[in-house]
């Protein structure tokens, strides 16, 4: 997710590696919740949060997905895909 010009992120190398950072603690408290209570969404905080807006729920999970995609692929985005991401 770095871009070629001196390890800067563009906007959307910085949402992407937000979204992995909210997912990743996210899935580790669900870990940790099925040893704790041996139920898997005991510690799941979108779950909590989000609890009745399952559409919403599906969403940030796939976007967190796509920022997993980005992080293996790298930023495709205009300024990322010409080498630099300096904002023009």
């Amino acid at each position: 997710m770095m871009c070629n010009n001196g390890g800067k992120k563009c906007w959307a190398g910085k949402l992407a590696w937000l979204l992995l950072v909210i997912g990743g603690l996210n899935w580790g408290l669900v870990g940790i919740g099925h040893f704790v209570n041996g139920s898997w969404d005991s510690w799941n905080v979108l779950l909590s949060v989000l609890g009745g807006l399952g559409w919403l729920l599906a969403v940030i999970y796939v976007l967190v997905g796509l920022s997993a995609l980005m992080a293996i692929f790298g930023c495709r985005c205009k300024n990322c895909g010409s080498g630099s991401c300096e904002n023009k």
